[in-house]
């Protein structure tokens, strides 16, 4: 048996897509007159990336982001009324349904007859929780875990508090920075499902050690084929 863990956001349910949308609604909104999306997009990444580390993750922080661009950005006024509405955009992402990535019930049900299954996801913890009960996948984990940040040593930290054995244990998720890299350092096997919208600050070189266990799959689905 296997310890099978999971990442959330755009592993097992769509995220990203709508924090994209945001984003466009907020380009639209801004108006700049010569600055082009791209542009506008590398501001925000280096604000998120610097406020990714003090206040870490989620809708709220996301909204702050953009706000924080909109005072570098904007070409007017700043008014009240419009970081509220920047906010607002930001705040619209909570409402929005989980979507289920293709495959990801029927193949977590599988998986569960053979092998333990667990979550292992970062962000805002309430906002987290909230997506877990929404999506109806809790029951099908053994154990969940919200951090702040995904990296070796929280990987080191949930194997001990676990009691999970490295030599079964396997990390499953998108990102090459937050689910593959650090499991692989902390001594994990890691399994890259790639998600076209993955979050760019979440791209990171892949880097697989001498006899690291790494696999990876097309789709969420095929991991039936290697557990």
């Amino acid at each position: 048996m296997n310890i099978l863990i999971f990442d959330a956001d755009d592993t097992l349910w769509e995220n990203n897509i709508y924090f994209e949308r945001a984003f466009d609604e907020f380009v639209e909104f801004l108006g700049h007159s010569n600055l082009t999306p791209p542009q506008i997009r590398d501001v925000l990444n280096e604000i998120e990336l610097v406020n990714s580390k003090i206040h870490g993750y989620g809708s709220r922080n996301f909204g702050r982001n953009l706000q924080q661009a909109y005072h570098h950005l904007a070409e007017r006024e700043i008014r009240p009324d419009d970081l509220e509405h920047v906010m607002s955009l930001a705040e619209r992402i909570l409402e929005q349904p989980v979507e289920l990535i293709d495959g990801v019930e029927e193949t977590l049900v599988d998986l569960g007859q053979r092998h333990q299954l667990a979550l292992f996801t970062k962000g805002h913890p309430e906002e987290q929780r909230l997506k877990v009960d929404r999506s109806g996948l809790g029951r099908h984990f053994s154990h969940t875990a919200i951090v702040k940040e995904k990296d070796t040593t929280a990987y080191a930290k949930l194997v001990a508090e676990k009691g999970f054995n490295r030599e079964t244990a396997w990390m499953i998720g998108n990102s090459p920075k937050s689910d593959i890299n650090p499991a692989l350092e902390a001594g994990l096997g890691a399994v890259l499902v790639p998600h076209a919208r993955t979050w760019v600050l979440e791209h990171q070189d892949l880097r697989t050690p001498v006899g690291a266990r790494f696999l990876q799959v097309d789709e969420f689905r095929d991991l039936r084929r290697h557990f």
